[in-house]
């Protein structure tokens, strides 16, 4: 028997993203952000609000970056949560992580995190009930690390955090369970 819950944002899993951006001075801003997804093959939408200061900053510069936070960086990326830049000015410093500039746009690559996806400021959605950031993904980097044989991302070497709505946990995904496309093949065949 299924018991009410009332209204929850029941989605699991959620990814840990880490969107960083450069200010008009050059200073970078990192925040961690759930509510995001790919919304076509080259573009990223970011549910969040307007007020934060990486926001401010995707609209002053026009680019920024998406990084998969992972497990070795749990602590970073969980303060790039909790902190504000709009409060804390060296929020990026105390991290002790290390930014390079993309190649391809004017924003920032954490060095640490696994992949990137460096995106230009494609257009901002707001209506009544939304506030979007749309990306259009103008490349991809990976740690060499994180790569199977075929130069593919390995999900289960990325060791990234996914966050859970339901008790505000981060766990990590890993477990490949069956291949998309083929697992439900069977069905396909009439009887």
């Amino acid at each position: 028997m299924k018991k009410s819950l009332g209204v929850v944002p029941a989605l699991f899993p959620m990814p840990v993203l880490m969107i960083a951006a450069y200010d008009e001075n050059g200073k970078i801003n990192v925040m961690n952000a759930a509510w995001g997804t790919i919304c076509d093959m080259d573009k990223i939408a970011l549910i969040i609000d307007d007020d934060h200061k990486t926001t401010q900053n995707i609209r002053k510069v026009k680019a920024f970056t998406v990084s998969l936070a992972d497990k070795a960086h749990i602590a970073e990326a969980d303060f790039f949560g909790i902190a504000s830049g709009n409060k804390i000015n060296d929020k990026f410093e105390r991290t002790g992580l290390h930014a390079t500039k993309s190649a391809c746009v004017n924003a920032p690559i954490i060095d640490e995190f696994p992949i990137a996806m460096e995106c230009e400021l494609a257009e901002i959605v707001q209506t009544d009930h939304l506030f979007a950031v749309i990306g259009k993904i103008v490349n991809v980097t990976a740690d060499e690390n994180v790569l199977s044989d075929n130069g593919k991302v390995d999900p289960t070497k990325l060791h990234a955090l996914i966050f859970d709505q339901f008790q505000h946990g981060y766990y990590v995904a890993g477990e490949k369970v069956g291949q998309a496309w083929h697992a439900g093949k069977d069905l396909m065949k009439k009887d």
